[in-house]
């Protein structure tokens, strides 16, 4: 049972978090290098927000949302 744990340790800590290992040992050179990664994500967001709201104006101005307080079954 103890050999099944060690290679879930093994398994993580040799293979699955390297890329993790990499990403500290670059932050102590460039701190924009180490967080690209964060900024891509949030310019992915930010690109969804913006799509998201445009379509929510969309539909706003044809009058095809149902704003009723009794849309939802629940709700009665």
């Amino acid at each position: 049972m103890k050999a099944f744990f060690e290679g879930i340790q093994s398994l993580f800590v040799d293979f699955l978090f390297k890329p993790l290992d990499g990403l500290r040992h670059l932050e102590l050179i460039t701190w924009f290098g180490a967080n690209t990664i964060n900024w891509i994500f949030m310019i992915i967001c930010a690109c969804a927000i913006v799509y998201w709201i445009k379509q929510l104006r969309i539909f706003d101005d044809a009058g095809t949302e149902n704003q009723d307080t009794t849309a939802h079954s629940f709700l009665k």
